[in-house]
């Protein structure tokens, strides 16, 4: 019954962190600030959402593959956030600083 409960609230805690990303990024005003918004809010939707299919899967193979998963996106996703952020950098997108448009002035 305990670990019900504490699924359901893992299970829940992923479905708000996933939809508080989603109007972080229709709201922030940049590209950088939007890919913060969804780099850190898709990890830690995942992993709360993986978490309690784990524990309701209890101890069987479908547990094991849950957590090859999280593991997989523990290592990925951060990187993969690294990865869109560094390439908009050398691609000239300069973050929006004071009222500025974000775009990279001649």
């Amino acid at each position: 019954m305990i670990i019900d409960i504490l699924s359901w609230i893992l299970l829940v805690s992923g479905g708000l962190v996933g939809v508080v990303g989603a109007v972080g990024m229709h709201r922030f005003p940049d590209f950088y600030s939007r890919q913060h918004a969804t780099g850190i809010t898709d990890t830690l939707c995942a992993m709360l959402i993986l978490l309690g299919l784990g524990l309701q899967a209890e101890m069987s193979l479908a547990a094991f593959k849950l957590a090859l998963i999280f593991l997989f996106l523990f290592i990925t996703s951060p990187t993969a956030s690294h990865v869109l952020a560094n390439a908009a950098m050398h691609g000239g997108l300069k973050p929006k600083l004071d009222g500025t448009d974000g775009e990279e002035r001649s």
